[in-house]
This record gives C-alpha cells, structure tokens and sequence, in this order.
C-alpha cells in the first residue's frame, strides 16, 4: 500500500457517508495510543477484520476464517485500507450495495503492543511480533507478509498465535464467543436493530434473518440486561464434602483423581462483582483473600458456589503449607511475586440457583471447567485423570507432595464425610491439638517442644510430643501465643513422666503435624511441625485413620459374554460391557439422570431389536424410574440410571444403545439442549453432511448460540446446543422447528425439515423432531446397533473436515476415546451457558 499525505483517503472515497453510517475518516489517537479492535463482519464473505492503532490510524487486515488460538494454525489476512480511530466503537449493519455492505460487530478490543526490541515500524518490512491484551484474543501473535505474485492487487498477510498460556487447540475464539463485546447482541440482533437493514450481501438467508429476527428493539440496554449475571441469589455456605483416608489407592475407570492440594480449604460465593470466600467451617474470610476475591471478581460470574482449595506455591513451584502460613503472617492482602496466593477449584455446587450436588461428580467437574473457561492465573481449574491413580499418586510422592483425592466418577456431593471422596497420602499428615510446650536448656529457643492431642470419644487424648519443624519466626510467633493460653491444669491425662516441666495451655491452637507412624502406645513417630491451621477449630480435630476398604459402585455380572452381538467383526457381549465400563466417566455427563430409551437387541444386533422407555422391573436395582405425565393425563414410569452400574446392567439385559431427552429426570418440563440431527437422503456425499453441519453452526452463531458437533456413529452428524433450563418445551419446539423451517426456505434445493421421505430426495432432511417432549437422541459415547459396533462421538469443529464418515470409531476405541477426551479441542463439550434467544 502505498504512503500518502492522507492515510485515510482511501476509506473515505469507498463510502458515501450519507447512505452508510460509518464515522467519516479523520485522524485521532486513543488515550492510550496502542488500541486493537476485532469486528466480526458478514459481508460477501465472513471475515474478522483485525485492526491495530499505529500513528493516528487502524491499520486493518480482513482475517478468512477468524483468528485461531492455536499456533498449527496459519490465517490469511489481507490487508485493506486504514480506518479511521472513530471506527473502534462502529457496530451495526452497513447498506446492502454499498463498500463493505453487510452486519459489523464489534468482537474483541483492548491495547496491542509490540514485544522487546520490535517496534510498529516493522510493518514496513512485512512482519510483526506483538502481544494482545484484550477480551478474547491473548498473548503473543505473529503477522507475516506473504510474497507477493505477479501483479496482485492486495497484500496478503498471514496471522498465527505463537505458543504461550493463551494458546489453544482448534477454532474455540470463533466456535464459542459469538457477542459483541460492547453491546452483547448476537450478529442477528445487531441485523435487527432499528434504523438497520437487512444487509448480508448475495447470501441467500434473508428468509432465515426475516424468519428469525422479529425484535425490532435490541438495543443496547437489553444488551446490557443480557450480560448481568443471572438473578438467582448469591448463594450461602453449605458444608462441604469431606474425603475418607485410605491407604491405597482405588482402581478402576470409575475413579477419578486429583491433586490434594496443600492449602487452605475454600467454597467461594460468587455473583457478578460480589464474591465471597469461607472456610470449610462457614468462616467468612473474604478480606483475608483480597487479591484472589479481585481476580473472581473479574471474571463476572453468574451466581454460583465452587469448592476447591487457596494454596501458596514454594521456590519450586509446588503448593507448599509453610509458603501459605508464610503468606499469611506477612499480610493476606499481598500479591507479590513471593506470595502470590492461587484457587484450585474442584467442584461446582451450584450455579445460576441450579442445586448441582445430585450430579455425578464428573459432570460437575465438566460444568465448572465450562464455567471457568477463561480463568486465568491465579484461577485454576484442578486437572483430573481417569483410571490410572496409582500413577499420579506416584508421581505426586515422587514431587514431595501430599498425595491425591480420588472420587467415584459418578458420586454425588453428599456435604459430609464418605468413601465416594477418599484420600490417600504420601506421607502421614493430621491436625493436632496442642495443649502444652517444655522449656528448652537452650536460651535461643522459648521451647523444646509442644505436647499435642486429639478428640476421641469426646475428650482429649494426649498424642505425644513434637520437637523439629519450627523456623525462627515460628518459634516467635508460638510464643506469644502460647504466653497467652497459659494455664494451670493439664487439658488431658498426660503420664507423670511426659508432664515434668510441662506448661499447660488452653487447647485452641491447631497444629498440622507430619509423622512416620503411631506407636504402639499411640504417640506420635518422629514428628514435625508444618504450622498452625486458623482454618479449623480445636473441637474438630480427631484421629485419621485408614478404611480397610474404598466404597465400590457394586460390580454386575455380565452372563453369556462369550455371546456374538455384532456378527460382522464378532463383537461380543463381553466386549460392549467392558466398553461401556470404561467409557461410563465420559458417558455420564449426557446420560445421568435423563429419561432414556433403550435399544434392546437381546440376541444381537442382526436379530430382533426393539426400544424401550417405560419400567418393566427387570432390569436391575439401578435402573430407576421417573413417572411423567403423558398427554392424555395418565402416568407412566419411564427408565433413566445414574451411574455405571445403571449402565452396565441395561448391557446386561441387551442393551446396546441409550437415547435420552433433552431434559432431566428431576425437572422433565425444563429442556436444557437442542439437538439437531443431519439426516442425509441416500446416495449423498458425507461431505456435504459436513458442510451443512458448519452452516448449520454459524446460523445458530449469528443468534449467538454455541454449538456443538457429534458424528452419530450412523451416517449423519448431530449438531448439539446446550441451554440454560427456563423455557417450556412449546418454546423450545417452536425455536427448533422455525430454524429448521427458515434453512429450508433459504436453500431448498439443500435442505428439508419435512420427514417425508418423497420431499427428502437428494437433501439433508434437519430433523428438528428431537427436541420435542418425549423425543430422545443418542447419548454421546453410546455404541450403535450397526455393522462393526461403531459408537457416537463428540468432535471439534476444527476436527470435522477430517473425518472419512460418521462412523470412524468403535466399541474397540475406549482408550483413544480416553485421550481424545482430555484434549484442548474437546474441553467443555457440550456444555455452556445461554439461553434460548427470544426472537
């Protein structure tokens, strides 16, 4: 491009500023003179154009595509003509016909600047390295100037994310933040807006926009309204779950683990701006946790409660109890470098006046990573691994470190000590009471040692003595506490020889001890103090000792495994049991607690199968049932199960599919997905299958609705958006129904939403059906009653132009399952918060 006197005499000769309502170009700076913006822009083509202040201007490039978080990924970016400062806060709809004419949002913004030693003039030599700080897009990104060819017209540039914290597997910026980030409109409502047009320039889904965009009023107040947190109340402190110390870990993919965190145990309470911190106890200790209640606070949370743990990490990097006690005696409210205080969240417990302590614990984590999405340090969502314990547990003793939690994937939050949470320690840790200290012959030292205790059977019982572990300013520090609990009686029977030249103290301090073993006589083994736990009272300080045996879901036995269920590549029954006993932890985020349906091919796949939804009472203690109203009045008991050994024992009845409602068992009235499956017509490309699921995909985005793909493991693919429950179910059909009506309309020689199979010839039938009442889809990770035994799966978009058919993997396929399912491009599947649009 070439340099002229007015940079922006180019943008102001493409518009007629009396037909557009683009600001008319002239030169301004920002205050802070580094501003980007992003505009998401639907014109001949959906671009994201990338705009950066230099001198007075926004140089912009038009990004195909989006830009993507993932550094695999290079974006071509054409240059285009610089805009002008004003055009930083420019949304709304330029006038079909004219320069640019479509809808204009405004995507992301914030302050870009180049990183050490590069500076904007490296424009003019074809490449720039510069950090972003804004909404969405983070870290440190890259534009490069291709080569140019021959006589090219435009300058072509590539835009990539170099690897950093913020960067990210596949397309999740454009996939899932679908609003604009100054009024929070969906790219329909800004369509809609009134003094607006229509304007999506040669496209053919005006019947679409006409069909769905019918508030003429989304303006930028309603805008507002969207983004407060929802109006369910902050919630309150309820006791959290306790875990049970065992002495080995559990096996088995009902398990999932963690790290046990060497910190302060924390539920946090949050609502918008409005955050507070307590105790395991309910102490409310919000300003003792100023930095960390700031960091929440920014993340504009809907009303919810988290559990998890604030801990404070040492020279190495690891969560260490001495670095925290360290933290606090230097003052909570710092946040420096050496006492930056972290939250490992762990659970979900409410959220937006959602009770979710009835979910398995493995949708409650998924949930919480859903929720927690853009958290950043000093945030953190606490990583878990399916299976496999004995090796973190290894790994964490290996690392000095506490040991691991293990929870059974599908145990409920119970709110008190049980062997659904259990712990297992590297090294024996437990609270003590101390209720005396001997004088030291040392003069450098106020005591040799301090006499400890626990509660059994409703009074103190001495535990022996513990004389290492103490720093200078530990020794200090109990001094002047102990000086004040002086007393003149032993709080608990201590023997005559322990107690010579004993001072006695008030027992409220609670001391963390580590020791080798108990004695016989039940004294303390080679002790040392860790530090005093202000989180906990003295009167709850009792003995840990190890189960014998972890709380197991209760095995079922498979009969007749041998039995041959998929003829074609002699799958058996065994096989399916031992798939869906492995898959259960990913299964039952989509399947806990739904009405289902269950495909029942008892002699296999080739011979007779047959659905059943109602309860017959054989299929076994974890099949439940529901009653539901039905529409003549009536009532029937339908089936739904809860965890693995639910699902294991439909296997063994002859189940080898589950479909179940967009709803839950407990709240049948209340949809909280929509599904919509491509139904090809016979004789149909799976590629054209795919491209419809991407349209389908950005039609929903423009409504500002995420969504999310699933090959079906048949031939089609299903397209899967979840919503916050408050709508009826009339709502919903007629959403689902009109969407579908409004495609068809746009594109008929492509798409169809009537079942009839004389209409469906050489189309794509959108089969919006499912989403009435009573309807059913299959559960993700569900096998199908197909040749070969393949199974339904959830994918990223960025994943689906790779994939040969709707059936690439098998009941054969747990452990890539496993893996797959642990991947960036995979997290938060099939969850997010939104609602239905009100068009």
């Amino acid at each position: 491009m070439n340099k002229r006197t007015d940079p922006l005499a180019d943008y102001n000769a493409k518009r007629d500023f009396e037909k557009t309502r683009e600001p008319a170009g002239t030169m301004d700076s920002s205050s802070s003179g580094n501003l980007f913006i992003v505009q998401k822009h639907d014109a001949t083509r959906l671009h994201w154009d990338l705009r950066l202040e230099v001198n007075g201007v926004l140089r912009s490039w038009a990004v195909t595509k989006g830009p993507s978080p993932d550094p695999e990924v290079k974006r071509l970016a054409v240059r285009t003509e610089d805009h002008p400062m004003s055009y930083a806060e420019f949304e709304g709809t330029i006038p079909r016909g004219e320069y640019g004419g479509g809808t204009v949002m405004l995507w992301d913004r914030g302050t870009w600047s180049p990183v050490e030693g590069k500076s904007a003039k490296d424009l003019d030599k074809g490449h720039l390295h510069f950090r972003l700080d804004g909404e969405r897009m983070r870290g440190e990104w890259l534009l490069i100037r291709m080569k140019p060819r021959g006589k090219e017209k435009r300058e072509n540039w590539l835009l990539r994310k170099l690897q950093d914290d913020y960067a990210e597997a596949g397309d999740v910026l454009v996939e899932r933040e679908l609003s604009s980030v100054l009024t929070g409109r969906s790219m329909a409502e800004i369509a809609a807006d009134k003094g607006g047009e229509f304007a999506l320039a040669g496209k053919k889904d005006d019947a679409f926009l006409a069909q769905m965009a019918k508030a003429s009023d989304h303006n930028a107040e309603k805008a507002k309204r969207k983004r407060q947190p929802k109006d369910a109340p902050m919630p309150t402190f309820r006791k959290p779950q306790l875990a049970t110390l065992v002495d080995a870990v559990p096996t088995g993919n009902g398990w999932m683990h963690e790290i046990k965190f060497d910190g302060y145990r924390a539920l946090i309470a949050a609502k918008g701006k409005d955050v507070r911190v307590y105790t395991r106890s309910g102490k409310d200790w919000t300003d003792k946790f100023a930095p960390l209640v700031k960091a929440i606070a920014a993340l504009d949370l809907p009303s919810c409660l988290i559990d998890g743990e604030i801990v404070a990490v040492n020279a190495k990097g690891d969560p260490d109890f001495s670095s925290l006690q360290n933290v606090f005696k230097r003052g909570h409210g710092s946040q420096s470098d050496g006492d930056a205080l972290q939250f490992h969240a762990f659970d979900l417990i409410e959220l937006a006046g959602e009770d979710l302590a009835e979910l398995p614990n493995i949708e409650r984590k998924e949930r919480l990573e859903a929720l927690l999405g853009k958290a950043e340090s000093p945030i953190f969502v606490a990583d878990h691994v399916i299976g496999a314990g004995e090796k973190l547990y290894r790994s964490m003793c290996d690392a000095g470190q506490e040991g691991i939690i293990s929870k059974t994937v599908d145990g409920r939050y119970s709110g008190r000590r049980n062997k659904r949470w259990v712990k297992v320690k590297c090294t024996r840790r437990q609270e003590f009471v101390v209720i005396g200290w001997k004088r030291s012959s040392a003069k450098a030292r106020p005591f040799a040692s301090l006499l400890m205790a626990q509660h059994e059977g409703g009074e103190l019982v001495y535990k022996g003595n513990v004389g290492t572990g103490f720093s200078s300013d530990d020794l200090d520090d109990l001094s002047a506490k102990l000086k004040r609990l002086e007393r003149k009686t032993p709080p608990a029977e201590v023997d005559k020889a322990s107690s010579r030249g004993v001072t006695w103290v008030t027992p409220k301090l609670v001391a963390e001890v580590a020791f080798s073993e108990f004695t016989a006589e039940g004294n303390i083994r080679h002790g040392s103090f860790l530090g005093l736990r202000s989180d906990k009272t003295a009167d709850e300080v009792a003995p840990e000792k190890p189960a014998k045996q972890c709380e197991q879901s209760g095995e079922v036995t498979i009969s007749s495994r041998e039995r041959v269920i998929f003829p074609e590549g002699g799958k058996t029954k065994g096989d399916l049991a031992d798939y869906y006993a492995a898959i259960a932890p990913l299964m039952l985020p989509f399947a806990a607690r739904r009405p289902v349906s269950l495909v029942r091919c008892p002699q296999g796949r080739a011979k007779k199968c047959f659905f059943q939804k109602h309860d017959s009472g054989a299929l076994g203690d974890a099949v439940h049932h529901v009653p539901i109203t039905e529409k003549d009045g009536g009532s029937e008991d339908y089936l739904f199960i809860e965890d693995e050994r639910g699902i294991l024992q439909c296997v063994q009845m002859g189940t080898i599919e589950f479909h179940a409602w967009c709803a839950r068992s407990d709240d049948v009235e209340a949809p909280d997905r929509m599904i919509f499956d491509l139904d090809p017509d016979e004789g149909l490309d799976f590629g054209d299958v795919k491209q419809a699921a991407r349209d389908i995909r950005d039609r929903l985005s423009d409504l500002g609705l995420t969504s999310f793909a699933m090959l079906s493991g048949g031939k089609g693919v299903h397209v899967v958006v979840p919503l916050t429950p408050g709508h009826s179910w009339e709502a919903h059909k007629d959403f689902a129904h009109r969407f579908a009506e409004a495609l068809s309309m746009a594109e008929p020689e492509r798409f169809t939403a009537t079942m009839s199979k004389a209409k469906r010839k050489g189309k794509i039938f959108i089969d919006w059906l499912r989403n009435q009442r009573g309807s059913t889809a299959v559960v993700p990770y569900s096998a199908r009653a197909r040749s070969g035994a393949p199974v339904a799966v959830p994918i990223g978009w960025n994943e689906l132009a790779d994939m040969p058919d709707a059936h690439p993997f098998s009941i054969d396929d747990a452990k890539r399952l496993h893996a797959r399912a642990r991947s960036k491009t995979l997290a938060g599947w099939g969850f997010a918060e939104q609602s239905l649009p009100d068009f």
